[in-house]
């Protein structure tokens, strides 16, 4: 999650801690309670993000700006190769 201060912060679900303890997404971030903290997007969740090419074709249809990290992970993390994807959080002031 990217805060309104431009902080990122992860933290894994309640329910993954108690049915994958040990199932972890890299090893700077082991399954735990810890909400983990950085002022940039963390490794793992930056490599998700394509490059080059397949970068200028994400950045043109989305008309994201290719310094937002979060925007673009939101825009192509839905269908990342591998176990992970990424969803945002709803919102539930928004209907």
């Amino acid at each position: 999650m990217e805060t309104d201060d431009g902080e990122y912060t992860f933290s894994y679900h309640e329910a993954y801690i108690q049915n994958y303890p040990k199932q972890f997404i890299t090893f700077q971030m082991p399954v735990s309670k810890q909400i983990y903290r950085s002022s940039r997007l963390f490794p793992f969740f930056d490599g998700l993000i394509p490059e080059g090419w397949l970068l200028n074709i994400t950045i043109e249809s989305w008309r994201i700006n290719k310094n937002d990290r979060m925007g673009l992970l939101l825009a192509v993390g839905k269908s990342c190769i591998g176990a992970v994807s990424v969803h945002p959080i709803p919102n539930p002031d928004e209907s």
